[in-house]
């Protein structure tokens, strides 16, 4: 099924006549920056919304998550006009409209697996060079995993680093 896309101002207009918003991004995206009022309720518990009859806009950081997904965002809205805020919440703040940030939060999982795994390539290709070259093997190992981690939805990675002390604050370990 498709959820029609609303603009950000189409998005206000909803939610000021009563629309729930509902992020569908990850507690500690949500975290670090949030639409005022929107209700964080991750897609994997998407199921869990409540269900009610008033409008529901869905938004997420770019609109991709929210399209790819539109199916299953429509029946969790059980039966309500369902929406995508079109762009998430990038189109939102670029229309001038208010988003809460929360700099104190951690960076989101996926941004600490990225700049982790860049600096572990970068290492293993610098230190293969520079002092020996079984160190390209960590950057093949990285890449490997990180293959591995899109085949199968699973990332060793993130796991291990939403157990760090800097990620407890944004609620990551639930």
């Amino acid at each position: 099924m498709t959820l029609a896309n609303l603009s950000p101002l189409d998005a206000r207009a909803a939610i000021d006549t009563g629309a729930r918003l509902v992020d569908v991004r990850g507690a500690d995206e949500h975290a670090r920056e949030r639409i005022p009022g929107a209700v964080n309720i991750p897609l994997d518990r998407i199921g869990d919304l409540p269900r009610d009859d008033r409008p529901v806009v869905f938004h997420c950081k770019s609109g991709m998550r929210t399209a790819a997904n539109a199916a299953q965002l429509a029946a969790a809205a059980g039966g309500a006009p369902a929406f995508i805020l079109g762009g998430g919440i990038d189109a939102w703040r670029q229309a001038g409209h208010p988003t809460v940030i929360d700099r104190a939060q951690p960076l989101e999982i996926m941004r600490q697996v990225q700049i982790t795994a860049g600096a572990l390539v970068l290492a293993g290709v610098l230190l293969g060079v520079l002092v020996a070259p079984g160190f390209f093997a960590l950057s093949a190992f990285v890449g490997a995993r990180l293959m591995f981690a899109g085949v199968t939805g699973w990332c060793g990675m993130a796991h291990l680093l939403r157990v760090m002390p800097w990620n407890r604050r944004a609620g990551v370990l639930r």
